[in-house]
């Protein structure tokens, strides 16, 4: 079913669960077919960082690196909160692959009208 998907996290060392799960969903999307955009704010644009998601890993699930290194690998884009991102004065130029730092619009131009999502 082509279409796309947000998923939306705001957390990562905070909340490993759910940070391991919005990728579990995000990948699941992606195989479906789906356009799909994880959205990370607040906390979770820590996660933008290469080697910060290296230590997470909730049991019965597989590593979070793994998670977001077969999602990029999919094709799924990770949009990082540019606010955030700047409060938090994390590194440009240490993003893991498919991030990009965008501003609100572009995650409204994304889901234009009627595209489904979760948030964690």
């Amino acid at each position: 079913m082509p279409g796309k998907y947000v998923v939306t996290l705001t957390h990562a060392k905070d909340n490993t669960d759910k940070a391991t799960v919005a990728f579990v969903v995000a990948n699941a999307a992606v195989a479906s077919d789906k356009e799909t955009v994880v959205f990370l704010s607040i906390e979770a644009v820590r996660l933008s960082q290469k080697g910060f998601a290296d230590s997470i890993h909730e049991e019965g699930f597989s590593p979070l690196k793994e998670l977001m290194a077969n999602f990029a690998k999919a094709g799924g884009k990770i949009y990082v909160c540019s606010p955030c991102f700047k409060k938090r004065a994390l590194n440009e130029n240490n993003l893991v692959d498919g991030a990009v730092i965008v501003g609100g619009a572009k995650l409204v131009e994304f889901q234009g009208s009627g595209c489904p999502g979760i948030s964690y």
